[in-house]
């Protein structure tokens, strides 16, 4: 039985975070006298796990994949499953077969308050999350902590570089190792030898694009006007693709730009703010201009190609988003932010429900109160201090998580039944 105290736990790693997070993880679950199992698809995953031992390659059609899971935990007397991201038609599959066998799941995924925080939650993350299901007053009466002062952000750590080097490596073993592999098949859309090149491209334009964002900001700080800030994801980031009705950033961009036209005050105007890890796989810079020029905007509406969002925020009226964690930096703020997919702060009172053109018109300001109750929620319950790929953020994790995972019972609120959400989400995604 998971979680029994007469036998040791039997851990089942699926895919990870680019890079050695889930290899430290599973060292130090070890180290507890837990075994420790990790299935492969790729060479990539392979190149990131150094324990032998404990790899099993999955080398066969994802087809047989669910009766493969089934006989692995059988097998093996798994007891607890643990995977990156929900949303991965792998995952989805194998969280619906864990669930249904018993097992405690475990679910990594960047943290709702990045970038000083990963997100560890069982059963489901993000439009899956039991915080989805909770209101402020339900979070309000589980605090632990009610009268303690909410957990500052750490001095600095930032691993954006690493993040894009793991990844550049990651598609590179699997563009040059994958031979053992032949069914592997990835989740996104595009090849793997365009994920890789589009890689490198971003590592080798990193001081080029850092010129180009100063002198952006710098322009928008300089210029005087009054601005709201869109907060723009990566499109084929799994919140935007699956936690959302949009079904492409072209669609939300010109919902946005549309609804500025018709609300904002003709003195206003627009910023949009690409995703730090954005490569240009989709056409983001082009279309903004494209619609700008159509409504009649152009000189109005402004693009900054990622970076730090704190030099933008800090003199912002208002902000915008489908439902990027980023937001989160805005309700901190006081900011009125309009959330326009589903996210795990997207409460009544805390963000807008007008519509576009009637948000940037009059935006309404978030309830300080509420929101600061589901920042304390989320600090006790899901988000752990670190990161997945600078050395620093990953030692910080470290030393929280494992004993989070050892836990019988977690600290948030849990469901071990296979949700309609995710059986919603398998429909979706074959």
């Amino acid at each position: 039985m998971p979680g029994s105290l007469a036998t040791q736990p039997v851990f089942l790693f699926l895919q990870g975070p680019h890079g050695p997070f889930f290899n430290s993880l599973a060292r130090k679950l070890r180290q507890t006298g837990a075994t420790v199992w990790r299935v492969g698809f790729n060479a990539g995953d392979r190149a990131f796990w150094w324990h032998g031992p404990g790899y099993i390659p999955f080398r066969a059609q994802t087809e047989h994949w669910p009766a493969t899971l089934s006989e692995l935990i059988s097998e093996r007397q798994v007891t607890d499953l643990v995977v990156y991201g929900d949303t991965r038609p792998l995952h989805a599959q194998a969280i619906i077969i864990a669930k249904k066998a018993g097992l405690r799941v475990h679910v990594f995924e960047e943290g709702y308050l990045r970038p000083y925080w990963i997100t560890y939650e069982r059963n489901g993350a993000n439009g899956h999350s039991a915080v989805m299901g909770l209101s402020i007053d339900e979070m309000a009466d589980n605090l632990r902590n009610p009268g303690h002062q909410t957990r500052l952000p750490p001095g600095h750590w930032g691993d954006t570089r690493q993040h894009v080097f793991y990844g550049a490596l990651y598609h590179a073993c699997v563009l040059a190792l994958n031979r053992g592999y032949p069914a592997f098949r990835p989740h996104r859309t595009l090849t793997v030898s365009t994920e890789f090149r589009l890689y490198l491209r971003r590592l080798a334009l990193m001081p080029l694009h850092a010129l180009e964002r100063g002198a952006a900001t710098l322009r928008i700080r300089r210029g005087g006007f009054p601005y709201h800030l869109v907060l723009l994801q990566l499109e084929h980031d799994a919140s935007f693709r699956f936690h959302s009705d949009y079904p492409d950033m072209a669609s939300f961009l010109g919902d946005v730009i549309d609804g500025f036209s018709r609300g904002a005050p003709a003195h206003h105007h627009l910023v949009f703010k690409a995703h730090p890890l954005e490569d240009g796989r989709a056409p983001i810079r082009r279309d903004i201009r494209n619609l700008a020029a159509t409504y009649g905007l152009t000189g109005r509406v402004h693009y900054v190609g990622g970076g730090k969002l704190a030099r933008l925020l800090d003199v912002a009226r208002s902000a915008v988003t489908v439902n990027s964690t980023a937001g989160q930096q805005v309700l901190w703020r006081g900011l009125p932010l309009l959330c326009l997919g589903r996210a795990v702060y997207a409460k009544p009172g805390i963000v807008s429900d007008q519509p576009v053109a009637d948000f940037f018109a009059n935006p309404m300001t978030p309830n300080a109160a509420h929101y600061d109750v589901l920042r304390r929620y989320l600090l006790e319950t899901s988000q752990i201090p670190g990161g997945y790929y600078a050395m620093r953020g990953r030692r910080t994790a470290l030393r929280q998580i494992v004993d989070r995972m050892l836990a019988d019972t977690d600290v948030g609120v849990s469901d071990t039944k296979p949700t309609a959400a995710h059986e919603q989400h398998l429909k979706v995604v074959r």
